[in-house]
């Protein structure tokens, strides 16, 4: 049995889209800057965002990955987080960012309304890149009558995505932030690779998948053709969904 409220994504750039769940309007991995250099992260943005921010308020919840990068976390992506009511992260962004910001560890759960979230484990990349790359944090959506909704975040691990669906269960609906990046002079992923994301989307179970992460950025090294094509390869081409920028898509059947 399903509620009447409403389930859709619209999704908005690069690793950001708007989840519409349980009554809650939730924003992942907020960026709204408009293109541009950051020298500070060695990262170029490619593209504005598909929505300006005053086009998706209200927000009830911000789930962040992790707040240590620009292509997860730019400007203007945490002036609209710092000004929402709930922001989910690492217990590192809140000790750099405080209020709202709310630590979580993994396994550990959040309340807010009638959803439950739930931190999963994450690796940036090879576990060897931990301490130079930082933390990074997953998340498990459930509420009564909804379907199951797993977020990847940046974590590039198929080992933690199967560990935590050991513990958890699988996920009707996932959101895979892929597009493998790299930033040299590492030659190596640091988000889901697209074959690897087509794996994560069997592991998991999910009938429907999100693909983000994957656009507007100088330093993804694969692309939304990239995805399409892997999940074709891998048999669940119908998984993938068609979510076009700006564009709100319902994610019921």
């Amino acid at each position: 049995m399903t509620t009447n409220a409403p389930l859709a994504v619209t999704y908005i750039g690069g690793p950001t889209a708007l989840l519409e769940y349980a009554g809650l309007r939730i924003l992942l991995d907020p960026t709204f800057d408009e293109p541009g250099d950051y020298p500070a992260d060695e990262l170029t943005k490619t593209a504005g965002p598909g929505l300006p921010a005053s086009a998706i308020e209200p927000v009830d919840l911000v789930l962040l990955s992790h707040h240590a990068h620009a292509d997860n976390f730019d400007a203007a992506g945490k002036q609209i987080a710092l000004q929402t009511s709930v922001v989910l992260s690492t217990p590192e962004a809140q000790a750099e960012l405080g209020a709202p910001v709310i630590g979580m560890a993994p396994w550990q759960t959040h309340q807010v309304g009638v959803a439950q979230v739930t931190a999963l484990p994450g690796l940036h990349g090879p576990r060897i890149l931990k301490r130079l790359i930082g933390p990074v944090i997953g998340f498990l959506l459930q509420a009564p009558n909804e379907p199951t909704i797993f977020v990847s975040g940046d974590n590039s691990s198929l080992r933690l995505i199967r560990k935590s669906v050991r513990r958890l269960g699988t996920a009707e609906i996932a959101f895979l932030f892929a597009g493998a990046a790299r930033v040299p002079p590492l030659p190596l992923a640091l988000t889901l690779t697209s074959p690897k994301a087509a794996r994560a989307a069997k592991v998991l179970g999910a009938n429907k998948v999100v693909g983000l992460h994957v656009e507007d950025w100088a330093h993804f090294s694969e692309s939304r053709a990239d995805l399409e094509s892997a999940f074709a390869k891998a048999g669940i081409a119908d998984r993938l969904m068609a979510t076009p920028r700006s564009v709100r898509v319902s994610l019921r059947d």
